[in-house]
């Protein structure tokens, strides 16, 4: 197996009522897998031709749903005693031997029951089969149930045909294509109707490089085992450390040297800056003449100011 490639499960429900539907996907690449109803006019016959094909097959047991609709035989419900679940559970072991898992049709209220499908998963731990969830609710409690239990449970990506057109089933294969790169693997689960079957036919053909076609319990520890492209870890930078114990931000490079700038150079030019200022002027101008005689003034500073005129007299 290639351990690089997005890995993508495909299974095909509901086998046992439409034999020439079904011999169309049996005619498909042998890691498409089926499952078959316990109890179906053609579920014997589907069954002896996958398993002479040795492709994989899963028991497609069915279970109540929430919605009011028509129940097959032995449909498991959430009020039935653990004993009948062993029964029935049993029974459709011993109708489809060749199963390695089990899958539930319908089902959204058995489950969505946590002692429901505790019943199942006790039934079906003697038979070292594994549960694959058709996720026909969020609220399923599979999982849950299993523990304590020896059976893995393993869940349902993508419906392929909910919409029965062939752009739509060819829209959601590319979803599960998608969902198989990002995760590195994933499960989609369709129908032998003939849309499906030419759909998932076209698909195939074109399958990319990178994806392989895999059976569910190549997926059984694909949570742990399973990472085909595992992000590459960066190479670490080493930090460059200042001189100085100072903590701040590095700053960029100059490219050319920088000349130094010396003290007396620089309180030179700050002294001529203050010489030549305008208040500095006035100051020199005006204390010019101090301690000086005062033939030494200049001639403005010396002038008399005139008298100040005195107001007449009334």
């Amino acid at each position: 197996m290639n351990v690089q490639a997005a890995k993508l499960a495909i299974l095909f429900d509901d086998f046992g009522y439409q034999a020439k539907n079904e011999n169309q996907v049996l005619k498909m690449p042998i890691n498409v897998s089926i499952a078959i109803f316990p109890n179906a006019p053609d579920s014997q016959q589907m069954m002896q031709k996958a398993h002479q094909q040795g492709r994989e097959i899963l028991i497609h047991l069915p279970m109540q749903p929430i919605s009011k609709q028509p129940l097959e035989k032995n449909t498991l419900t959430p009020d039935m005693s653990s004993q009948e679940v062993k029964r029935i559970v049993d029974q459709a072991i011993a109708s489809i031997p060749y199963a390695v898992g089990i899958n539930n049709h319908q089902g959204s209220k058995m489950t969505s029951s946590l002692s429901g499908m505790q019943n199942v998963m006790q039934a079906m731990a003697p038979h070292h089969l594994f549960f694959l969830d058709s996720m026909t609710i969020a609220g399923t409690k599979s999982v849950q149930a299993a523990q304590g239990t020896s059976v893995k449970v393993i869940k349902r990506n993508v419906f392929l045909d909910d919409v029965q057109n062939n752009a739509e089933i060819r829209h959601q294969f590319q979803r599960a294509i998608a969902l198989a790169r990002r995760n590195g693997f994933a499960i989609a689960i369709g129908h032998p109707h003939p849309s499906t079957v030419a759909a998932v036919q076209q698909e195939l053909a074109n399958l990319p490089s990178d994806i392989q076609l895999v059976r569910p319990s190549d997926l059984l520890n694909a949570t742990v085992s399973h990472n085909p492209r595992p992000v590459p870890t960066p190479q670490p930078v080493k930090p460059v450390k200042p001189k100085s114990k100072a903590k701040g931000i590095a700053s960029c490079p100059l490219k050319q040297k920088v000349p130094p700038v010396y003290a007396g150079a620089m309180f030179e030019v700050l002294g001529d800056s203050i010489k030549n200022s305008s208040l500095v002027n006035f100051v020199e101008r005006q204390f010019s003449g101090w301690g000086k005689a005062p033939e030494q003034v200049a001639p403005q500073l010396l002038q008399t100011p005139p008298p100040i005129a005195e107001p007449p007299k009334r």
